[in-house]
């Protein structure tokens, strides 16, 4: 089947019982700003070497019809800084070379900390279901490379700042679910946006996160530089077994 009538058809991806992740601390975690939110870490990531990307949960807003968003620009009128995703996937039983073909779908929250396609309910008051934004996907070049032109997320409780991905084959199998976590620390990224109007004041930083806690290495941490009048460009390399 060609690519363009296989993008149309392919209807994975379709919503399951969400399941959502009880919050769970890492021992050790010390808090010296919020209570119950960590500290802003400095953890160094190694995300350019050639390891497995960690499983992680799809989380309770995963994109309802992924195929129906083949797109590079995911803002769909949402406001924020700029963000500039760069997201490469590279096949573990190659070397960690390049896997052209893949289908990469992400999603995120908005400045405010909402998801699209949700709402309306005890784990986000404001109603989004009728609308798609920040959501996408894309297929990557002879680079591994995909593209997103998005904003750079907002935050909600509990959960520090993140980008969530899956990668398929070409042939529609599922290959890794995982999340892409922020740098911290004076100067970061994070720092800057400073949780858009919310501040950071109760934010949950990578360390007290209940996905990212055990990541003691880093292989989660994109790469981000930037500006807030020019935007910011993230980097970050997915490893999955194809």
């Amino acid at each position: 089947m060609e690519r363009k009538n296989f993008i149309r058809s392919l209807m994975i991806g379709a919503i399951s019982t969400p399941v959502i992740i009880e919050a769970c601390k890492k021992s050790g975690v010390t808090d010296d700003s919020v209570s119950g939110s960590g500290t802003a870490g400095s953890t160094t990531s190694i995300n350019g070497t050639c390891t497995v990307a960690p499983t992680e949960t799809e989380g309770p807003f995963p994109t309802k019809s992924p195929s129906s968003y083949v797109r590079s620009d995911i803002t769909d009128g949402r406001t924020g800084y700029k963000l500039t995703a760069k997201i490469t996937i590279s096949n573990i039983n190659n070397s960690c070379a390049a896997l052209a073909g893949a289908i990469v779908d992400i999603w995120q929250c908005d400045a405010d900390g909402n998801y699209s396609e949700y709402g309306g309910s005890g784990m986000q008051s404001t109603n989004y279901q009728s609308v798609h934004f920040l959501r996408g996907r894309q297929i990557t070049d002879a680079n591994g490379l995909v593209t997103f032109t998005s904003i750079f997320p907002g935050w909600y409780s509990g959960r520090a700042t993140h980008i969530h991905v899956h990668v398929y084959s070409a042939s529609g199998t599922s290959l890794s679910v995982t999340q892409i976590a922020f740098p911290e620390g004076s100067g970061s990224s994070v720092a800057l946006v400073n949780g858009y109007s919310k501040g950071l004041n109760g934010y949950t930083y990578n360390n007290a996160d209940n996905v990212f806690s055990d990541d003691k290495t880093g292989i989660e941490i994109a790469a981000v530089s930037g500006t807030l009048a020019a935007g910011f460009d993230l980097t970050f390399k997915v490893n999955v077994r194809a």
